[in-house]
C-alpha cells in the first residue's frame, strides 16, 4: 500500500473518534496527478449532502497543465464512495455540531485510490500543548536510551 498524501495537521488538531475507508471519484488527469504525489489535503474536509459524501477543498493540480481542459478546477468537490450504512452514520454524527469529518490520508489499495476519512473532535489548546510535551519527552528518552547503548 503506497501512500500518496497524509494530513498531519489533522492528527495534531483533532482527536480521532472513528475512521472510515472510502473510494474517490476522480477524472483521468486527476488519477495520474495523485499517483504522481501531487495532492494536498491541507484544509480539506468532508460533507454529507443527501445520500452522498463529498471531499471539499482537496487540491489536485492537473497532471500536465498544457493538456488539461480549460474549465478544470483543482479544488472541485469530489464524490466519496461509501456504503449507505456508512453515509447514514456519518450524516447523523455530522449533525452533532462539535464533530467534523476530515481526510487523513490518500493511498492505493491494489489499483484503486482510497481516502481514509475520520470523524474527529477539535482539540483544545491545552490538549495540543500536552501532545507536544509528550512528543518532546519521548524524543529525549529515546535519545538517552541511544546514548546509553
Amino acid at each position: 500500500m503506497g501512500s500518496y498524501a497524509e494530513n498531519r495537521k489533522a492528527r495534531f488538531n483533532y482527536e480521532i473518534l472513528e475512521k472510515y475507508e472510502a473510494g474517490i471519484e476522480l477524472l483521468g488527469v486527476e488519477v495520474k496527478s495523485v499517483r504522481g504525489g501531487q495532492i494536498s489535503l491541507e484544509g480539506a474536509f468532508v460533507i454529507v449532502r443527501g445520500k452522498e459524501a463529498f471531499l471539499i477543498n482537496a487540491n489536485i493540480p492537473p497532471y500536465q497543465a498544457k493538456n488539461t481542459p480549460k474549465d478544470y478546477d483543482p479544488l472541485r468537490n469530489r464524490k466519496l464512495l461509501l456504503t449507505k450504512k456508512e453515509i447514514a452514520e456519518l450524516a447523523s454524527d455530522e449533525k452533532n455540531k462539535s464533530l467534523t469529518i476530515v481526510p487523513l490520508s490518500v493511498y492505493n489499495k491494489g489499483r484503486k485510490i482510497k481516502v481514509e476519512i475520520a470523524l474527529v473532535k477539535g482539540k483544545k489548546k491545552f490538549d495540543k500543548r500536552r501532545a507536544l510535551e509528550k512528543r518532546e519527552t519521548d524524543r529525549s528518552i529515546r535519545r538517552e536510551m541511544k546514548r546509553g547503548e
